[in-house]
């Protein structure tokens, strides 16, 4: 039986300004900035203080609601700001970096261990946090075993990372993270690839599926609906490709590397190119030199333009992110533009528009929606994007209204806010796809667990 997943719905949404395959050192960032709303439902309880030195890997916070779950730090030095919003709430941890970075030693880990030391290490050093669960999309919960694990080696988002290519000599790593992960569950741990050439897909103790289709083939979601669907009282757990790197080199060295390859991109960057940098260091390390213009009208985005976070230049990298977009700024009003035949945007209809006859031409798009909010209306286009086997307005319509048994039988316990960025993309009611999945999300959990 074929292990492959070809979609034919969705929607390659292909951009100017790819990063080219050439790797940077990044100028190296004097803060680190943890923001614990990358971590969703995490409720943080500091450890370090401010003034207090850390090395890389020592405990900055856990999380109240599951005190085993620890949160670390990326780099080793000091502890310079707590930034608190309304209530004193958390909102970032900034750290002052060494110059020569020193790591905390967690100790080569026993490979021959069992599951239950495994989920001890993870926690202790910090790397549980890399482990998402569905249903909920959050961090996973350490007392439930997974029917299975998934992990994505591709990326079909705009402008994205190329895994291949960030992954590229890092095979020892993958081994050492999906060896010791295939313990966590009863099931398989099950990889899609694009290629065959792809790191992953040589490796031992998984099950590689190719996927090929138009964006969201890449999408875990997508995967884990083609592969294993989830249904009432199961888990699934996802990892990013990259973060079994981080897993990987633990075992293997004992050290919490908190490294990671970036890619720039986006028509507003001179030089489009990935850096080798650190979780949470500063985004103006890497958008100046070759990159953007200073006090240009660009947004930058920490992750992709479907589904990132919009940061300012002064801001950092989300801890989840590979990818650093710059688009223009549409905040300037089009004459006329929904009267006119269009040329230079991409539609998923043939109303006016003609991005269906140069499927593979490449666009200059700026983060103009090209429209307001409205009442959801009817379109059927939803479903033409969305390759999911679950209907995607009715499931959006049951979130709003707050209806839990229709949104268990609708399919709610496998999607994530990700799953729905395309269909947020191409909505002629300019409704927040991703928000409204993320509230109906956080109904279920508050209210079924």
């Amino acid at each position: 039986m074929s292990n492959d997943i070809k979609i034919k719905k969705g929607l390659n949404i292909n951009l100017v300004g790819e990063a080219e395959k050439s790797l940077e050192e990044a100028i190296v960032s004097n803060f680190c900035t943890i923001r614990p709303e990358d971590f969703h439902s995490v409720t943080p309880k500091l450890v370090a203080k401010e003034n207090t030195s850390l090395k890389a890997g020592d405990v900055v916070f856990y999380d109240k609601n599951h005190e085993e779950v620890k949160f670390v730090s990326p780099v080793s030095g000091t502890v310079v700001e707590i930034v608190r919003g309304p209530k004193r709430r958390i909102d970032a941890i900034k750290i002052q970096a060494d110059k020569e970075q020193t790591f905390k030693d967690f100790g080569k880990f026993d490979m021959n261990s069992d599951a239950d030391t495994l989920k001890a290490h993870l926690l202790a050093s910090g790397c549980w946090p890399f482990i998402i669960q569905r249903p909920y999309d959050v961090i996973a919960d350490p007392a439930r075993t997974p029917k299975a694990i998934f992990i994505s080696g591709y990326d079909s988002a705009p402008l994205a990372a190329d895994l291949d290519f960030v992954l590229k000599g890092k095979e020892a790593q993958l081994q050492a993270a999906v060896s010791a992960l295939s313990k966590l569950t009863k099931g398989k741990v099950h990889v899609g690839v694009n290629a065959n050439t792809s790191p992953l897909s040589g490796l031992n103790d998984v099950t590689v599926h190719k996927v090929s289709g138009p964006h969201p083939s890449g999408n875990v979601g997508t995967h884990i609906n083609k592969i294993s669907p989830i249904n009432k009282g199961e888990t699934v757990w996802t990892i990013s490709a990259a973060d079994l790197v981080i897993i990987g080199e633990l075992l293997l060295t004992g050290k919490f590397n908190a490294e990671r390859v970036v890619a720039l991109a986006g028509s507003s960057v001179k030089k489009p190119r990935y850096f080798k940098t650190r979780i949470g260091s500063e985004v103006s390390t890497m958008v100046y030199d070759n990159g953007v213009e200073k006090g240009g009208n660009d947004r930058i985005i920490s992750g992709n333009v479907l589904s990132g976070k919009q940061v300012k230049p002064d801001g950092s990298l989300g801890y989840y992110a590979t990818l650093i977009s710059v688009i223009p700024e549409g905040d300037d009003y089009e004459f006329f533009g929904w009267n006119k035949p269009v040329f230079d945007k991409i539609s998923s209809t043939r109303a006016l528009t003609f991005s269906w006859m140069n499927p593979n031409k490449k666009y200059d798009l700026d983060t103009n929606t090209n429209g307001e909010h409205r009442a959801f209306v009817v379109t059927g286009s939803y479903e033409e994007v969305f390759p999911l086997d679950i209907f995607p307005m009715q499931i959006l319509k049951a979130c709003m209204y707050e209806d839990l048994d229709e949104m268990e039988a609708l399919g709610m316990y496998e999607v994530a806010p990700e799953d729905f960025a395309l269909t947020e993309f191409i909505c002629v009611s300019k409704q927040p796809h991703q928000e409204i999945i993320r509230k109906g999300l956080d109904l279920m959990l508050k209210e079924i667990g």
